[in-house]
């Protein structure tokens, strides 16, 4: 039985909303895992000053991999679209990150789910919330209704 992933897409370099659009089909080719829906594209101001605005998007995969495996597919698919990782938020050509991997809580250092700080994002929160029930509760127990009520729709723009 297929576990259904939520990962979240960004880019702010080399044609942004392409780059989304083509690591969208990477991951519906990925072996072990199928899209399974994707909300809307949204343009959000960089964390740091001075950098491009990013594209960002929040994808539903099913995937037969591990939580390591699909984290390892998401970092080859970034590597094949030129992400350098240079700094740790610098720009980049794409970012995708393991937002949620079905009811699990995995805390190790190379992943962190529910994704940290995504509470606080509303460049996730508002993408996830297109594609998931009104009621959804992320693993951990935190309710995606009440995470939007404490993060506004302040700095974005639905494309």
């Amino acid at each position: 039985m297929p576990t259904r992933a939520y990962i979240g897409l960004g880019s702010n370099l080399a044609d942004p909303a392409e780059q989304l659009r083509c690591a969208l089909e990477a991951l519906d080719q990925a072996e072990g895992t199928r899209l399974a829906g994707v909300s809307g594209f949204y343009a959000s101001d960089s964390l740091l000053p001075g950098q491009p605005r990013y594209t960002n998007a929040v994808a539903a995969l099913d995937t037969s991999l591990t939580p390591l495996q699909l984290l390892d597919a998401l970092q080859a698919i970034e590597n094949g679209q030129g992400r350098v990782r240079q700094e740790r938020w610098g720009p980049r050509t794409l970012d995708l990150d393991v937002l949620l991997f079905g009811e699990q809580v995995i805390d190790i250092p190379r992943l962190k789910v529910p994704h940290y700080h995504m509470q606080a994002r509303p460049f996730v929160l508002y993408p996830l919330a297109e594609l998931v029930p009104a009621d959804f509760a992320l693993a951990d127990g935190r309710r995606l209704a009440a995470l939007l009520e404490d993060c506004p729709f302040v700095g974005l723009e639905r494309l």
